[in-house]
């Protein structure tokens, strides 16, 4: 027998007024997987963590939670889960030390298990000389690691982490990212949506959202090899002109600007050389060109156009 996911979907959908936020999501997430929710802004990652953590109804559909129906159990469910919002949901005119035992409090944390506790989530987030430090004074990256110890103070099961690195410095992301992979050996499972996708390459499976639908999930080397295109990355000497040239071009099913370099995609059998062509009669140099394997980001912008 198959053990119960960790999370599990059915036709989830919630809506606005007349915004469809969420179309009928289909979803199911091991226990002790790190599983990344990657779309843009507007794409319904928050609305789906509000629903999945209990603080909005689904519309239609159901998800369970750790076993537990959203809908007809959300007390539970919140027993279960440790869960950080976008934005700093801390308490700023208090200390590190003061906001862990505010939640400890919460969750009804025994206070025999405090010390040992305490000790280990400012030991891992590297708070332990801060804890005597306002919150309101902590950097970015130091406020996200005294949301992820105070989400964690009850020992969650499954832990939800909306956008949890946006804005945070690349060092601060880097340790953020560290403290998650020990979660990970603990079996903790962690949900997380974020619109960096160099970041969800460093989780076990992702799902590209999109408008409120899930487009496609797998392991990020399996996506990347899902666009069954060529691709090719080339550099010519005038970025913008060669960009708007190639939009109008045939023969290229997907193509995505990054800086001094363009990605385009070609179907297997196409030859590029006509589109080549076309840049050097319009007189622009291509300094470098090689091919490559499609990155999420490539990947992503094919399926929206398509």
């Amino acid at each position: 027998m198959s053990e119960e996911p960790a999370i599990r979907c059915r036709s989830l959908s919630h809506s606005f007024g007349r915004l469809k936020a969420l179309d009928g999501l289909d979803l199911e997430i091991r226990r002790g997987e790190l599983y990344g929710l990657v779309g843009p802004d507007g794409a319904g990652k928050t609305t789906t963590m509000r629903l999945l953590t209990a603080i909005l109804k689904p519309g239609s559909g159901e998800a369970w939670v750790a076993g537990y129906s959203v809908s007809g159990q959300p007390e539970r469910v919140k027993e279960k889960i440790g869960y950080m919002s976008q934005r700093f949901g801390l308490y700023e005119d208090l200390t590190v030390i003061e906001n862990i035992h505010f939640y400890a409090d919460l969750f009804e944390v025994l206070n025999s298990a405090r010390p040992a506790r305490i000790e280990r989530l400012l030991g891992f987030s590297n708070l332990t000389p801060f804890q005597d430090r306002l919150a309101g004074n902590l950097s970015g990256g130091m406020k996200q690691k005294l949301g992820l110890a105070c989400a964690l103070i009850h020992t969650p099961e499954v832990l939800f982490l909306d956008e949890p690195t946006n804005g945070v410095d690349p060092v601060s992301r880097r340790d953020f990212w560290k403290i998650l992979y020990d979660l990970l050996k603990e079996k903790i499972t962690i949900f997380l949506s974020t619109a960096y996708l160099d970041e969800a390459e460093r989780c076990g499976r992702i799902g590209l959202m999109h408008r409120g639908r899930l487009l496609l999930e797998d392991r990020p080397d399996r996506v990347r090899r899902s666009l069954n295109i060529r691709m090719i990355e080339i550099r010519p000497d005038d970025i913008r002109r060669a960009a708007g040239i190639l939009r109008t071009a045939e023969g290229i099913t997907a193509m995505s600007v990054y800086g001094d370099r363009i990605h385009l995609g070609f179907e297997k059998t196409a030859a590029a050389e006509p589109v080549f062509r076309l840049l050097e009669t319009a007189g622009i140099t291509v300094g470098t060109r090689r091919e490559i394997v499609p990155s999420l980001e490539d990947v992503f912008i094919s399926m929206v156009e398509r």
